[in-house]
């Protein structure tokens, strides 16, 4: 998980802007999948757990980052959750390690260049 979800519920901005989806495609996908079922309170907002953010992630990953088209990505998600879990966890966990590893390469970019020195006045 890359964000620390330490609150019981999330409100659907929260999600978006954890996810970094709209809105708009957040209920949508609800729409879809049955497997986002996110509790409502009696304003009829919308509150997701933080269950909830990680089936959304990994919807995100089957359709965004592998491609598959929703009803593929549901049946995936539906014949093999925890493969797809460890999958999606194995990915993001990738993605950080190569983020950390990038910034690394950066600093030390950084301490190989020479310091440029002034030129003398003349």
């Amino acid at each position: 998980m890359s964000d620390s979800l330490d609150k019981r519920y999330y409100r659907i901005g929260d999600v978006a802007q954890i996810i970094g989806l709209p809105e708009s495609t957040l209920r949508f996908w609800e729409k879809e999948f049955t497997i986002i079922s996110p509790k409502r309170n009696a304003k009829n907002t919308r509150l997701y757990t933080p269950k909830d953010i990680e089936t959304i992630r990994m919807i995100q990953y089957l359709v965004k980052d592998k491609g598959l088209k929703l009803d593929a990505a549901q049946a995936m998600i539906k014949r093999n959750r925890d493969g797809v879990s460890k999958r999606f966890e194995v990915v993001e966990r990738l993605k950080s390690v190569k983020a950390e590893l990038e910034n690394l390469s950066e600093a030390l970019a950084k301490i190989k260049s020479p310091i440029p020195r002034p030129k003398p006045h003349r």
